[in-house]
């Protein structure tokens, strides 16, 4: 049988490309999980400007891009309902969670502890930030019909990625010994994000045809030079370098976050453009 291609609005058998989440969902996703991880990462260094940026990125960018998104916003609610069956129900929640005892932490940080079940709020901020940052990629996972997305690296990418931006825009923060142990810690996630992107990567191009298509689109064809030279060179590669030569320089810092996250926004973009919906048919390849 003949290799499995990319088809356009036709009746020929191949792959077609997901037009669904485009730009927007990618900017809402990417606005979700890097506010969280910066949160997150603010707050257990201690640092309040980064928790209250993390919050203000999340609070704000996630839901005007998901709002740009929706057919009908006025609908969204209808979201909650189901966590029995729905990530996005799940992480709707854990949103609300989120926000709510991130905000009330952070305040009770500011006033040295006026607000009422102070200790409690941390650990529901905490816990809800994870869930934030990772229940995209498992709602994403489930899509059988996806082969690209089909598979566990989903929401470890939205985790790493997350911690990875939380770390990188932490840093310029922090002061001291703090930041350069921050800057171990980025060089330790991008090592992390690379092994991640291969492993995705060599998982889709081994698996069913749609996501051998979808490989070569990000790392021989249509895509090539935007993964190769964003989210790989640009991505990690520089920002990795930028921190292991510059310590603690603030031009280093710049750099490693101005390319984490120029990287991280251009892989959300990617994999949506990339997801194709497997054919019908199967090829022998």
């Amino acid at each position: 049988m003949q290799k499995a291609e990319m088809v356009g609005d036709n009746f020929r058998l191949g792959c077609r490309a997901q037009r669904h989440w485009g730009a927007a969902m990618a900017a809402a996703f990417f606005c979700g999980e890097l506010g969280a991880g910066l949160f997150l990462v603010s707050m257990l260094c201690g640092v309040v400007p980064g928790m209250i940026l993390g919050l203000l990125i999340k609070g704000i960018g996630k839901p005007f891009f998901h709002l740009t998104h929706m057919g009908v916003p006025g609908k969204s609610w209808r979201a909650i309902l189901r966590p029995d069956r729905s990530w996005t129900s799940r992480g709707l929640i854990a949103t609300i969670v989120f926000m709510g005892a991130g905000i009330l932490h952070t305040i009770n940080v500011m006033t040295a502890g006026a607000v009422p079940l102070g200790g409690l709020l941390p650990w529901l901020a905490g816990a809800s930030a994870l869930i934030v940052m990772t229940y995209q990629g498992f709602a994403m996972s489930q899509s059988s019909a996806v082969a690209l997305w089909n598979t566990a690296m989903m929401p470890i990418s939205s985790l790493l990625y997350g911690l990875t931006g939380g770390v990188v825009l932490t840093l310029p923060l922090a002061g001291g010994g703090l930041a350069t142990q921050l800057s171990y810690l980025a060089m330790g996630l991008l090592l992390a994000d690379l092994m991640m992107l291969l492993g995705l990567l060599y998982g889709a191009y081994h698996g069913a045809p749609g996501g051998k298509l979808s490989a070569e689109l990000l790392i021989r064809t249509l895509y090539a030079k935007w993964f190769h030279g964003v989210v790989l060179a640009a991505g990690i590669l520089l920002p990795f370098a930028a921190l292991w030569l510059g310590g603690g320089a603030p031009t280093s810092q710049a750099v490693g976050a101005v390319g984490v996250l120029a990287g991280f926004f251009t892989f959300r973009v990617l994999i949506f453009k990339a997801g194709l919906f497997e054919p019908v048919m199967h090829f022998d390849i």
